[in-house]
C-alpha cells in the first residue's frame, strides 16, 4: 500500500508539471489525439501531451517497457486513471494500435512482429485499421470471402472490406483473410498485417447521416502481403479474431469513461431551468439523470473490479459483451437525455441560432446510433452473454 502511494505522489506530480492546461478541457472532436504518418495537429498541445506520454510510456501504461509501455501493474494502473481522472486529462493517444491490435499482438504476435510494431504503436508514429466486415459478412463474420493466395514468401489479397473506421487516414491494416476455402469457415481464415501504400490498396470514405466520414469501404486488388506479416498460424486467425474483438467490445463498452465532459445536469439546469432550490426544475427529467448517473457509476465500479480479478488486467473474455451491450446503451440513452434537456436547440445542425456546442451534440447523437451495431450488434452480444456467460441451451 506504501508502494501504491508514493507512486500515486509520482504521478500526480509528473501530471502538475507534464499535462498542458489546454489537455485538462473536454476534447472537441477534431483535437482527438491520434497519430501516424499523416497526422495534423490542430491544437499543438495535443501533439506535446502525446509526445511527452510517449516517453514516459503512459500512453499504454500496462504494456512491457520494451515495447514502449510504463510496465506498470494492475494497481498501478488504476492509480494512473485515478489521478488522470483527478486533472480531467485528456487520453494522450487513441486508436485501434493501442486498444486493439496492440493487446492482440502481446498476445499472439511473434518477438519479430511486436519488436516492429508495438514501439510505433505506443509513440504514435503509425495509426492502424480494421478489416474485417465485408458487404456481404457482417454479424456473420466468419463468412468472409476476401482470398488471401499462396505465392511463395507471399499471399496475394483480393476482395473488399467494408466499414473500416480511418483507413483513409491509417498506415497499416489488420485484416482477416480466407486462406482455405474449403475448410469450414472458422477454420480457413487467416490474419495478417499490411502496409496501406501496397500497391492494389484502395479507399473511398462512406458519408455518414451525422455529415462525417468516420467509416470506408477498402478494395484490396491483388495485394502482396510477405508471409511474415501472419499472426498466429495459418488458417487459425479466428482464434487472434475472436480475441480481439473482447478488446474492441471492452473498449467500446467503456465509451463516456475517463475525461469529465459537461454533465448532463449542467445541460439540463441551462436549458431547463433551476427551482428554488437549486434543483433541475423538471421533477420528471431529473429523476430520469440521477438513475442514469447511478447505472454509470455502477457499471464503472463492475469495470474497475473485473480488471482487477482479472489475472493480466486486461481483456475480460466473454464479460466484453457484457460490458459492450450495457456501455454502448448508457452512451445512446446519455443523449435522448440531453434531447429532452435541451428540445428544439438540441436539433442544430447549422446557422447562428445554434452554437458550436448544440451543433456537436446533434452530431454525437446521432453517431451514438451506430454503437448497438459496431463491434458485433448488441443481437449478437445477447447470444454470446447467453452462452458464454449464463450457460444457457441453444
Amino acid at each position: 500500500m506504501a508502494d501504491t502511494a508514493a507512486f500515486r505522489e509520482e504521478v500526480r506530480g509528473w501530471l502538475e508539471e507534464n499535462c498542458p492546461e489546454s489537455m485538462r478541457t473536454p476534447m472537441p472532436a477534431d483535437e482527438t489525439p491520434g497519430g501516424g504518418r499523416r497526422a495534423q495537429f490542430k491544437n499543438p498541445d495535443t501533439k506535446l501531451w502525446m509526445d511527452r506520454c510517449a516517453e514516459k510510456g503512459y500512453t499504454v501504461p500496462s504494456w512491457p517497457t520494451e515495447y514502449g509501455g510504463a510496465g506498470l501493474d494492475k494497481n498501478q494502473v488504476v492509480v494512473f486513471q485515478e489521478e488522470m481522472r483527478r486533472v480531467n486529462a485528456r487520453p494522450p493517444h487513441v486508436g485501434m494500435g493501442i486498444s486493439m491490435i496492440g493487446p492482440a499482438l502481446l498476445e499472439y504476435g511473434t518477438d519479430e512482429q511486436k519488436a516492429e510494431h508495438l514501439p510505433k504503436i505506443a509513440s504514435g508514429e503509425i495509426w492502424w485499421c480494421q478489416g474485417y466486415s465485408e458487404p456481404g459478412s457482417g454479424s456473420d463474420l466468419a463468412s468472409l470471402r476476401t482470398a488471401a493466395v499462396d505465392d511463395g514468401d507471399d499471399f496475394l489479397v483480393t476482395g473488399q472490406k467494408i466499414w473500416t473506421s480511418g483507413a483513409n487516414f491509417a498506415d497499416w491494416m489488420f485484416c482477416l483473410v480466407r486462406t482455405d476455402p474449403d475448410a469450414p469457415k472458422h477454420e480457413g481464415i487467416s490474419f495478417v498485417l499490411f502496409d496501406m501504400e501496397t500497391p492494389g490498396v484502395s479507399v473511398k470514405p462512406i458519408l455518414l447521416i451525422s455529415g462525417m466520414s468516420p467509416f470506408c469501404e477498402t478494395f484490396l486488388d491483388q495485394v502482396r502481403v510477405a508471409k511474415s506479416n501472419l499472426v498466429y498460424e495459418l488458417n487459425k486467425g479466428w482464434t487472434v479474431g475472436k480475441r480481439l474483438l473482447q478488446y474492441e467490445r471492452s473498449s467500446i463498452g467503456g465509451i463516456g469513461g475517463g475525461q469529465k465532459a459537461r454533465s448532463l445536469e449542467e445541460f439540463a439546469k441551462e436549458y431547463v431551468g433551476e427551482d428554488d432550490t437549486g434543483k433541475i426544475a423538471d421533477t420528471a427529467l431529473r429523476t430520469s439523470i440521477i438513475s442514469h448517473r447511478v447505472n454509470d457509476r455502477a457499471f464503472s465500479l463492475t469495470m474497475r473490479r473485473s480488471m482487477e480479478e482479472s489475472e493480466t488486467g486486461r481483456a475480460p473474455g466473454a464479460l466484453s459483451s457484457f460490458f459492450k451491450l450495457y456501455g454502448t446503451e448508457q452512451n445512446k440513452n446519455k443523449y435522448e437525455l440531453l434531447a429532452n434537456a435541451m428540445g428544439t436547440q438540441f436539433l442544430g445542425w447549422e446557422g447562428d441560432t445554434f452554437s458550436e456546442e448544440e451543433k456537436t451534440q446533434t452530431r454525437a447523437w446521432l453517431r451514438s446510433k451506430a454503437n448497438s451495431i459496431e463491434g458485433g450488434t448488441t443481437e449478437v452480444q445477447l447470444n454470446i452473454i447467453a452462452k458464454r456467460i449464463l450457460s444457457l441451451p441453444d
